[in-house]
């Protein structure tokens, strides 16, 4: 029993000191996230460029939802392509956009970009180009293969504010 305690003791340190040893392995680097966001939303704004509509919808997870001004929500993948692909079928369409501040969550699952945009469409009026600017707001949740895919995406129309100080 004598030689029982000590044993005992050394594999309750052993497990302890493994388990401190794991939640530090398990930190999250939230600032490789966030340049990963930003990086991605560099991929988004190529896709915006080329126009193509399949790079654009990839970039939404299958519950996501879109919020276009004047639009109602786009919350399955067949609307929120009817809205990109209208917009994007603009002959007079070009989009501009960086994000300000991107935020994301302690537990790495979660992250958040807010920035600012210029966008040039046709007016439905005149036919002629129109270019307008304003803020957007996107929360990434991650998916199962650890990527990042947006759930909400908000257009606000407006000025566009004054970059986030760094």
């Amino acid at each position: 029993m004598n030689k029982l305690v000590p044993l005992m003791l050394a594999t309750a340190a052993a497990f302890a000191v493994t388990g401190c040893t794991k939640k530090a392995e398990a930190a999250v680097d939230t600032a490789k996230i966030a340049d990963a966001i930003r990086a991605q939303e560099a991929g988004w704004q190529k896709g915006y460029a080329d126009r193509d509509i399949n790079v654009l919808a990839g970039e939404y997870a299958d519950d996501a939802v879109l919020g276009s001004p004047g639009d109602p929500l786009a919350t399955t993948d067949i609307d929120r392509r009817k809205a990109v692909g209208t917009l994007i079928s603009d002959p007079n369409f070009k989009l501009t956009f960086a994000s300000d501040d991107v935020r994301v969550a302690s537990a790495g699952d979660m992250a958040s970009s807010r920035g600012h945009y210029t966008i040039t469409t046709t007016d439905t009026k005149t036919s002629k180009p129109v270019t307008s600017s304003g803020t957007y707001l996107t929360v990434y949740k991650k998916q199962a293969d650890g990527g990042f895919k947006a759930v909400e995406d908000m257009i606000i129309p407006g000025p566009a504010p004054a970059a986030a100080a760094k």
